[in-house]
């Protein structure tokens, strides 16, 4: 597949890829019943959950979409990171006692219990479109940066990881997901070590010129502290990561699933806070890296002139003439390309033998998610859907079954939607966009059932209805015609899933408290 790499690279992409699948045939000796492969039977140790958590987060979109939205911004995107000690300490505090002591595999059956059968389908149901742009914004990542190393379509490539993806997550089930994810994340994290070593390594002036260029033009900006929600300001970004955080650690099942695969609810707590302690600076390492190659661009105009006439072809076709391609490229921005900076810059500028360590953690970036959202997403369509609705009375032989089966349909459909994200202008964007839109209702909903116990299941309806409408209008205003600008939405799209959560816990919280519901649940 890869001839237009070196042999050595070729060797070391091949032998990650099967070390890859050896893992789920090894774990798939110990996977035979279906809690064995959603919860590895509640022997996974707390520093293991926490690297995986931690390999979970740092995917793809980390790995590709930071150093290109850094290239093309400054460190704005990094306040996501800031966000996570509060997210955490709620989590912790809250959450993973909730769910060690509840028992539910699925982060979703309490919904049923409080509000009815219509709030935990709905809840799935945002949470597997979570899922679905998650997979495909990744998979969609690594076959950007491998089509620029191998020349190959993206299609092609999508469909040769996912392969490989899905072998190993239906055999080895979430054991083998955790274990995996735990050498994927140590992998990337010398990945992007190696990355910025490289290209301070070629960089006429090295550290201090990189930081000379990166002050000249505010690199290392977080965003403006105006109180600004319709920019993507610091306070936006700080909201937006807070939300979208909480929602992680405590109701996405990716996350809620290894809390039942720890031996305690200490080791469980203690996955959350290693996660974030790594997550931070390796997250830091990212921006880092869009910054040097901002740096080093700057020095070097001319080796980017490739990928500016690049991205100025998919603008015109490859009918357009050479005048225009180069009209059209003197117009580009950074931000206009900085997802194709570090493919770029691999392909030039990085030795032979070390092209293949950084695929391989570009790999691994991909498929700890991918991967991850498989099972997650297998385990809740079985537990929230299948057993619920379809079919009650399986016995653990067909549910395993069943889990794998939907393993594989969720990997073939993640790739489906990364074949439909090409051609997007950042990976980074995107996915926070449509994580945004999916995750502010279901977030809503939940904290309206675990923070007011009052409410009932009709001021649940009535609040995710308005909180749905809400979401809808502030998504799609920029539809709406020029000539009423008054019904458009002017806050950042970043902004959905505060608006959208806020909206559903408090009109469900000032229903029940109109309807004189004080001390009754129902």
């Amino acid at each position: 597949m890869m001839q237009n790499l070196p042999i050595i690279d070729l060797v070391i992409i091949a032998f990650y890829l099967l070390a890859m699948v050896l893992v789920g045939v090894w774990f798939s000796r110990k996977n035979k019943n279906a809690e064995q492969f959603t919860k590895a039977a509640g022997l996974i140790p707390g520093w293991a959950i926490g690297l995986s958590i931690y390999a979970t987060f740092l995917s793809s979109n980390t790995f590709l979409g930071v150093p290109g939205k850094a290239f093309g911004s400054n460190w704005n995107s990094f306040v996501f990171s800031l966000s996570m000690p509060l997210a955490a300490w709620i989590a912790v505090k809250y959450f993973v006692p909730f769910y060690r002591s509840s028992g539910e595999v699925s982060a979703y059956t309490h919904l049923e219990h409080r509000f009815g059968p219509w709030a935990r389908t709905y809840a799935v149901v945002c949470f597997l479109l979570t899922q679905l742009a998650r997979m495909g914004s990744v998979f969609f990542g690594i076959a950007l940066s491998l089509q620029a190393l191998t020349g190959y379509s993206m299609e092609a490539i999508m469909l040769v990881t996912g392969i490989c993806i899905i072998i190993y997550t239906v055999m080895g089930g979430i054991e083998a997901v955790i274990w995996t994810e735990v050498v994927q994340g140590v992998i990337k994290t010398l990945g992007a070590v190696l990355i910025i070593y490289l290209i301070v390594s070629n960089m006429p002036g090295g550290i201090p010129k990189i930081v000379e260029i990166g002050q000249t033009n505010s690199k290392f900006s977080l965003g403006s502290f105006a109180p600004d929600f319709t920019n993507s300001t610091f306070w936006v970004v700080l909201l937006y990561g807070f939300f979208i955080n909480l929602n992680n650690f405590g109701m996405d099942q990716n996350y809620v699933q290894r809390y039942h695969t720890a031996s305690s609810p200490r080791e469980a707590s203690k996955s959350v806070w290693l996660c974030v302690w790594i997550y931070l600076p390796a997250s830091l390492l990212f921006f880092i890296i869009g910054a040097c190659l901002f740096a080093y661009y700057e020095i070097n105009p001319a080796l980017i002139e490739p990928i500016k006439l690049q991205v100025a072809a998919e603008r015109l076709g490859a009918a357009a003439s050479s005048h225009d391609l180069s009209a059209l490229a003197a117009t580009l921005t950074p931000a206009d390309y900085g997802d194709k900076v570090m493919p770029h810059f691999m392909v030039t500028k990085i030795p032979t033998g070390l092209i293949g360590l950084i695929v391989s953690a570009i790999l691994s970036a991909a498929m700890s998610t991918i991967s991850s959202g498989m099972n997650a997403s297998a385990t809740v369509f079985s537990v929230d859907i299948y057993q619920r609705y379809i079919r009650k009375d399986q016995d653990d032989k067909q549910t395993l079954r069943l889990l794998h089966v939907a393993t594989v349909v969720f990997g073939l459909l993640g790739m489906g939607t990364g074949i439909m994200m090409i051609g997007v202008k950042s990976i980074l964007d995107i996915w926070w966009q449509l994580s945004g839109i999916f995750a502010g209702g279901m977030l809503g909903l939940f904290l309206l059932g675990i923070l007011n116990k009052h409410a009932g299941n009709s001021d649940a309806i009535l609040a995710t209805i308005v909180g749905i409408l809400v979401i809808i209008w502030t998504s799609l205003s920029y539809l709406i015609p020029a000539d009423y600008p008054y019904l458009k939405s002017t806050l950042h799209a970043n902004m959905i899933i505060v608006v959208g959560t806020l909206t559903i816990y408090l009109v469900g919280t000032f229903a029940a408290y109109l309807r004189g519901k004080e001390g009754v649940v129902n």
